[in-house]
Order: structure tokens, then C-alpha cells, then sequence
């Protein structure tokens, strides 16, 4: 009999390399493609700061205005490579993010700034005064 050696997809793997298709079985699309925000409102100027790392801002994101939402939408291209003596290992990781946040009436899309530093798209949008209310006014009703 010859000795034949198996081969085993266990081998020379971490434990954290043989549960990541466990982790991304049990994570959910809504999940894996919301971005997480935080929102403040303080001195008339909303800003809202959306967790988005590994991106380039200006090629990987798009911000619009409709309906008084805001809207975020990122893609994200990510690659890994393993190499050593006896074994290659790529992995290629692509998705789309998005959230939409409601924006108090009347933000002109002109007004809005947005900025990116260290993983964070922080977007800026004044918050328009309050008009003033029309003084209630009785109209009376004539015969005709």
C-alpha cells in the first residue's frame, strides 16, 4: 500500500478563518448594507456623521437630496491575499451601503457641505429658520 497524505481544509487555518462563513451567514443583508449614522442638531446646522471606512470618498460615494432625505450611498472593493511556500489564499469582498435620513423642511441641497477624514463622511446641512406663522385672521361671510 502507498502512503497517501489527505488533505484537510483544516489545516494551517486559524479558528477565526474557519468561522468567518458562519459570521457572515448569520449577518443579515438590511445589516450588511446599512451605514451607521449619528445625527446632531446644534447651533441651526444638522450634521450627520455616517461610519464609512476603506472607501475612497470621491470615487465610492454618492450624497443626494429628494423629498427632504438625504441620501448616502457607498461601494466598498476590498481584496486579500495569503501567500507562503506551499499555499495561496485570495479573498475579494464587494458591497454597496446606503441610508437615507429625513432632513428638517426646506434644506437647500446647495447649502449642504460634506467632508471625509478617518473612516468618517461627515455631512453638514443648515437648518432653515422657522417661518413665521400667519396671524389667525376671522373672514366673514356675507349674504349673496
Amino acid at each position: 500500500m502507498s502512503d497517501l497524505s489527505r488533505w484537510s481544509p483544516f489545516e494551517r487555518r486559524s479558528p477565526f478563518e474557519l468561522m468567518e462563513p458562519f459570521r457572515r451567514f448569520f449577518e443579515s443583508d438590511a445589516e450588511k448594507s446599512m451605514i451607521r449614522v449619528e445625527e446632531e442638531a446644534k447651533e441651526g446646522v444638522l450634521t450627520v456623521r455616517a461610519e464609512l471606512p476603506g472607501i475612497d470618498p470621491e470615487k465610492d460615494v454618492q450624497i443626494s437630496l429628494a423629498n427632504d432625505q438625504l441620501h448616502i450611498r457607498a461601494e466598498r472593493q476590498e481584496k486579500s491575499e495569503q501567500k507562503d511556500k506551499e499555499s495561496y489564499r485570495s479573498e475579494f469582498r464587494y458591497g454597496s451601503f446606503f441610508r437615507s435620513v429625513p432632513l428638517p423642511r426646506g434644506v437647500k441641497g446647495e447649502d449642504i457641505t460634506a467632508t471625509y477624514k478617518d473612516g468618517v463622511l461627515e455631512v453638514r446641512a443648515p437648518i432653515p429658520q422657522k417661518d413665521e406663522e400667519t396671524p389667525q385672521k376671522k373672514i366673514h361671510v356675507s349674504r349673496g
